[in-house]
């Protein structure tokens, strides 16, 4: 049987140090009331710690009411909801796991809101999985008050991240989300700056995060390197979209692909493990950062393999770990052990 030789391995970025490249991607659970995380938020990832993740990452966490994709989703807006994240984040800790969070607003893929925007009045294709009762709506287009205002929310949920002990912030501007929507030509149709430069949102959010982050702290941004959908952007776009995430401060890199709408059968890749790795291998020839890679890495052989190129620094296990929690102690020879099973939900 061959050897499972670089999940294993640790990996540093800044201050954050993983004890192997074994990323939990961000996975929404609506189970949240009033954005506020509970039990079952505690149990679903403290049970990943103890089956020895190396990085955990929040599912998308809503910087406003109207940000979230339904109104079971988690929100950073206020305090109280701060504070209920810390105690998952002291639980990972107890677990000697590290435990990022993903910062986010939805635009126009907001289900169950009144008042649902984006960049451009421009309606999601998408179909509707959550609720069929939710219909995607016609978003209005955002002033630029309203925009400067959701680039100040988006730092002061970060800084309530950072006040909440997580190990990193992610960034997400991936899956047809609002950053997403400012940087597709597609669904950006503003003839304001924030038209005419369309990864200007994106650098102004990832510049406002970082100036109540720590130095020492890493900045993880998710995007999307291609669009599945008709007339969606292509590798190359997605590669100027990495070249200034980078230049704007990002520190890692988490490639993704898709999520702008209905899938257009001649610009989707066939579905298999390791489908979007060809994304990340782009990425790396254009940027210096680490890069996180996904999609249907399951199997321990195949991540390994992926690491072993070079493509990626680390891989994103979603599904694996969703139907395991302990996916990691499975590895073969893994040399993953529990710390402590005493913990206790505050």
């Amino acid at each position: 049987m061959a050897k499972i030789s670089y999940l294993n391995t640790p990996f540093k970025v800044k201050n954050l140090s993983l004890k192997n490249r074994i990323v939990m991607p961000p996975m929404c659970q609506y189970q949240a009331k009033d954005g506020l995380a509970n039990d079952w938020h505690f149990v679903h990832y403290v049970s990943r710690a103890i089956g020895g993740v190396g990085l955990i990452i929040l599912e998308m966490t809503n910087v406003a009411p109207n940000g979230r994709i339904t109104p079971n989703c988690l929100g950073l807006w206020n305090d109280k909801q701060r504070d209920q994240l810390k105690g998952i984040v002291d639980a990972v800790h107890a677990q000697n796991g590290k435990i990022a969070i993903q910062i986010a607003h939805a635009g126009r893929k907001a289900l169950g809101e009144s008042d649902v925007v984006s960049c451009s009045a421009t309606r999601y294709d998408g179909n509707v999985e959550a609720n069929p009762e939710w219909q995607y709506q016609m978003p209005r287009e955002l002033t630029k008050d309203e925009i400067i205002d959701i680039i100040e929310k988006f730092k002061q949920s970060t800084k309530r991240a950072v006040e909440a002990g997580f190990d990193a912030i992610e960034l997400h501007g991936a899956h047809g989300y609002l950053i997403h929507q400012f940087c597709s030509p597609k669904t950006n149709l503003r003839t304001d700056e924030y038209g005419q430069d369309k990864l200007l949102f994106a650098e102004q959010v990832i510049k406002a995060a970082k100036s109540v982050m720590p130095k020492d702290m890493p900045l993880i941004v998710r995007f999307s390197a291609k669009e599945y959908g008709t007339n969606g952007y292509d590798i190359d776009y997605g590669c100027q979209i990495a070249k200034r995430l980078a230049q704007a401060g990002a520190d890692v890199l988490d490639v993704s692909g898709g999520g702008d709408g209905k899938l257009d059968p001649e610009h989707t890749p066939d579905f298999h493990a390791g489908y979007q790795v060809y994304l990340a291998r782009a990425i790396r020839q254009v940027t210096d950062l680490p890069i996180i890679t996904v999609g249907m890495l399951e199997d321990p052989y195949v991540a390994d393999y992926v690491l072993s190129t070079g493509d990626a620094d680390l891989v994103g296990i979603g599904r694996g770990l969703l139907k395991d929690p302990y996916w990691p102690l499975r590895i073969p020879s893994s040399p993953f052990i529990p710390t402590s099973y005493q913990i206790s939900f505050k």
